[in-house]
């Protein structure tokens, strides 16, 4: 979805700046100023940056000062230029196996001068604004590029956690590694397993210490401790040498044979761009994400950061550095430390600076064995289960695993090729895979299409057709999402002639177009593609078809004073809700929200004092059996594979979806979902009570901590609606009355009117015009203060903290049948459009 909750939360101290949309520059315009948050991140991203960039330049084979020079461009340059504020770029555990092997083919010098000429290379591709492009390659295929990088890391350190030497193949790693085994070095195998410790188990030290402690970043106590025991003990280990800076080799002219330096080139340019974007997109969802910030960020520009990554890698080339990329590990400490702006990153590039000239001998304390430890540990981590789950659910593990293999066994290049093709020809085969069977039941022919129906599929759907035999009735299923003008030409001639001969054709499937009727005659297609309607005396309702009120033709069977009394049991809503005038609360949300809204029916024949109950011959419960008959006739066949599937497999859905209980308000089909898509919660008002023994509500809280944790839904959405009876209570609101188990309730969106009260606040409002009364302002209000309710339970918090949930808010307009979410472009609380796709392909 691409509506968030909105990335710049509201401060009462904020002051609104307002001027012409056109007028000059002022003469002397500041950047952002320095913040105590960026202060603080960059620290924090420092500490970090600094032991990662030396263990990536040992994994690589380069001058380990390269570490250094290019996560200092990396910070300057890229925190300058770049188009992403809060992502961090700087050498990258994804371009080390690319870079070991150009060091180990062509020199280091010579990898320098391709770096730049990547750099150059990526200007242009900024200067054709076409970074969005890169979005279009499969994840299957980045994941699978980032996972064969991850294990080609892990298995070339382990040599040297081992105390050995690694080789520059993998091949040659694995043969030689239980040789290696054999030959372990004690004191590096001490060293590294310490590293190992401290590492995974810092961030879970318990309690108050624990999460004080925690401020100090993993991988800088994890060397820091093995450094230490390793000086204690006084082992004897190879360690850091950094020669001096007038000894440093920078770039000089490429060498070496001109195809293989443009592949290399376009490697280098490739990796590290498609790196980059993918994880400026990622720091967008995290900022997005935060609890609370200090400060608007604004929404990366990826042609921007395409430009800026372009010219540190000129830089960080000429200077002798390694090539840079946008990196997820310090890029997520940056936004969860609170960064605000880009002078955290700038800050760290300095910083990094100042550790190069100063810090030396300190830094060369630190053993090797130590530093290909924590590299091993990060080669590990590229290798992620949440990623292959997620290929998995949409098929395309195939594509993951050639990627994966490719990379590892033949090269960054050659595995991303061939990924390429396995999602082309994982794309041709889902397209072209279209099944047809036959079968007879009952004197009834049933065809099954199950796919897409193209003209590839015409001769062999012709010659299933023509196993039914002429005068028959037959049932033509579509299982699929695409005709084309062949396929649909072909089977309706075929229609035409079954028709013809005395016989009948259904066609029923989930095909947008195609309607499920049950046929007592010859049938025909529409020229659309749909069925003709058939004359049924039973309920002709079918799903998302017009109906009002869903009033079915119920039989007359009684007399004019029964079919009177039943036409007088539905009772209309009011043309216009702010005229009416209800005595109480309860009444109130009766006449906005309730029975007096279309689709619900009341017994005006019967007294209040008293109820009857219903019998097989009331209209309600007719209407009710009626319904369920016309789900078990017309949509059971159709969903049940389906629904067995989700009954064996348990249910997998990706999204809470938080409304009101309004009966105007039909989830599936406001989301066009279906089975297992949506986990949904409904209640009067769409109201999430904050945590606490004294607000909290354990129905609710259950729900969302249920999703959250244990279904594991990626995105959490609250969903208002126009005409909402619970706003209008609260508005009218007598808080000197008795207090019922609905006012009790209610009292959940006070805090929603205490925030349309709050002048300080901007105003929530739809995109192109302000709410048109009271009401409505109060449900779009009521959105946001229940998603601000929704952070502070401990579920979503830890989800969003990890990058794992979003959040989303909606507001349906009942009337306008519109549906509007929180745009994060917009400045302010602004609801925006969400237009009408193109679906028919």
């Amino acid at each position: 979805m691409s509506a968030c909750t909105p990335t710049r939360h509201d401060d009462p101290h904020r002051k609104e700046h307002s001027h012409e949309p056109h007028s000059p520059p002022s003469p002397r315009p500041r950047g952002p100023r320095l913040t105590g948050a960026d202060v603080s991140a960059s620290i924090a991203v420092f500490l970090i940056a600094l032991p990662l960039s030396l263990g990536i330049a040992l994994a690589t084979g380069a001058p380990l000062q390269a570490g250094l020079v290019a996560a200092a461009v990396g910070g300057v340059v890229v925190g300058r230029l770049g188009g992403a504020p809060l992502q961090v770029s700087g050498p990258a555990a994804g371009l080390t196996v690319v870079t070991a092997e150009l060091i180990h083919r062509y020199g280091w010098r010579t990898t320098c001068a391709i770096t730049v000429l990547a750099g150059l290379a990526q200007l242009g591709l900024g200067l054709l604004r076409v970074a969005r492009t890169a979005l279009a390659v499969s994840p299957a295929i980045v994941h699978g590029m980032l996972a064969g990088i991850g294990v080609t890391i892990a298995v070339a350190q382990l040599h040297i956690v081992l105390g050995g030497t690694p080789h520059s193949s993998v091949l040659l790693n694995l043969r030689d590694l239980p040789a290696q085994l054999a030959q372990v070095q004690t004191a590096a195998l001490s060293v590294s397993a310490l590293t190992l410790c401290l590492l995974l188990a810092w961030p879970r030290l318990p309690g108050r210490a624990g999460r004080l402690l925690r401020v100090v970043p993993a991988p800088l106590v994890a060397v820091t401790g093995a450094t230490t025991s390793a000086a204690f003990l006084g082992f004897g280990l190879p360690k850091v040498d950094l020669p001096s800076w007038s000894s440093h080799a920078l770039a000089g002219l490429p060498e070496g044979p001109a195809l293989g330096l443009i592949a290399a080139v376009l490697t280098i340019t490739l990796v590290c761009s498609v790196q980059s974007l993918l994880g400026a997109v990622a720091v967008d969802k995290m900022v997005a994400a935060r609890p609370a910030l200090s400060g608007h960020v604004r929404r990366a520009d990826l042609d921007r950061e395409l430009l800026g990554q372009g010219a540190a890698n000129v830089v960080s080339g000429a200077l002798g550095g390694l090539p840079i990329a946008g990196v997820a590990v310090r890029s997520t400490a940056n936004v969860n430390a609170g960064a605000v702006s880009r002078n955290s990153t700038m800050l760290h590039g300095v910083l990094v600076v100042i550790a190069a000239l100063l810090m030396v001998p300190v830094l060369e304390l630190i053993p090797l064995a130590s530093l290909a430890a924590l590299v091993m540990a990060v080669g590990i981590q590229m290798v992620s289960l949440h990623h292959i789950r997620t290929v998995t659910r949409h098929r395309e593990v195939l594509v993951y695993a050639v990627t994966t293999v490719g990379v590892v066994f033949l090269g960054v290049l050659e595995g991303v090729a061939l990924g390429i093709g396995m999602a082309v020809a994982v794309a041709l085969h889902r397209l072209t895979r279209t099944r047809i069977t036959h079968h007879e039941k009952e004197g009834v022919h049933h065809v099954h299409v199950r796919g897409q129906l193209t003209f590839l599929a015409v001769p062999r759907l012709s010659r299933t057709l023509h196993l039914v035999p002429q005068g028959a009735h037959a049932v033509v299923e579509l299982d699929g999402s695409f005709m084309d003008h062949a396929a649909y030409e072909s089977l309706q001639d075929w229609q035409n002639t079954q028709t013809a001969h005395g016989g009948t054709v259904e066609l029923v499937g989930r095909r947008t177009g195609v309607r499920i009727g049950e046929p007592t005659g010859p049938a025909g297609l529409h020229p659309d593609g749909g069925t003709t309607a058939p004359d049924s005396s039973g309920c002709r309702c079918h799903p998302w078809t017009p109906w009002r009120n869903h009033q079915c033709a119920i039989p007359e069977t009684g007399g004019p004073a029964q079919r009177n009394n039943a036409e007088t049991t539905t009772a209309r809503a009011p043309e216009d809700t702010e005229h009416t005038e209800p005595s109480d609360l309860a009444t109130k949300l009766d006449a906005l929200g309730a029975p007096g809204t279309p689709g619900a029916t009341v017994e005006a024949s019967a007294p209040p004092s008293s109820p009857r109950a219903p019998d097989a011959t009331t209209p309600t419960t007719n209407q009710l059996a009626r319904g369920i008959s016309a789900f078990q006739r017309n949509t059971a066949p159709l969903v049940r594979s389906e629904l067995a599937r989700l009954a064996r497999e348990g249910q997998q859905p990706s999204q809470l979806f938080l409304t009101c209980a309004d009966s105007r308000l039909v989830t599936s089909m406001i989301t066009s979902s279906g089975p297992g898509d949506l986990f949904v919660v409904r209640n009067v008002g769409n109201l999430v009570p904050p945590p606490g023994e004294e607000s909290g509500d354990d129905s609710v809280a259950a729900a969302i901590e249920y999703a959250v944790d244990v279904l594991r839904v990626r995105s959490i959405t609250v969903c208002g609606h126009s005409g909402c009876g619970a706003m209008q209570a609260l508005l009218a609101a007598d808080q000197d009355t008795a207090q019922t188990p609905l006012r009790r309730w209610l009292r959940h969106g006070r805090p929603s009117v205490a925030r349309m009260a709050d002048k300080s606040r901007p105003a929530a409002r739809l995109a192109g015009r302000a709410a048109a009364d009271t009401v409505e302002q109060l449900c779009l209000t009521n959105v946001i203060q229940q998603l601000e309710h929704l952070r502070a339970h401990d579920s979503v918090s830890r989800a969003l903290r990890a990058g794992e949930l979003e959040l989303h808010g909606m507001y349906f307009h009942v009337g306008e049948a519109q549906a509007y979410l929180l745009s994060e472009v917009h400045e302010g609380e602004v609801f925006d459009h969400v237009g009408v796709a193109d679906l028919t392909a």
